[in-house]
């Protein structure tokens, strides 16, 4: 059975930053790919950005680019979203979950896939 636990969520100011943390841990397919998704409230959770476990490929949602950065630490099995120049539009839980996949590709951002979800951190900024 495969875990995932995310952490490092928090309350930050506008402009600042963040690191969130995914670890996964239990039995785990070769290849897979990890993917962070955020759900404000009242809106529908979104992908925002996926990493294959190589860390070779990643895929991120068109308003997160050139602001925050997924990367991946293949012998701890965690994936790592880097979150600068935060706005309130950043604020929600933040999920990470793992899909098993046969390509070491860019993999997409929709929930479909993922079998396995962590249980979310919240990340707040504030205006």
């Amino acid at each position: 059975q495969l875990s995932v636990v995310e952490s490092g969520g928090g309350l930050v100011q506008y402009g600042g930053s963040l690191r969130l943390s995914c670890a996964a841990s239990g039995s785990i397919l070769t290849r897979y790919v990890i993917g962070w998704f955020r759900q404000a409230p009242g809106k529908e959770r979104e992908g925002v950005a996926s990493i294959t476990n190589s860390g070779r490929s990643t895929n991120y949602l068109e308003s997160v680019k050139g602001r925050f950065t997924i990367s991946m630490d293949t012998a701890k099995k965690t994936a790592y979203l880097q979150m600068n120049s935060l706005t309130p539009d950043d604020s929600g839980t933040y999920y990470c979950a793992v899909a098993p996949v046969l390509e070491d590709t860019p993999y997409h951002l929709k929930e479909w896939g993922y079998n396995s979800w962590g249980q979310g951190t919240r990340v707040t900024v504030s205006s």
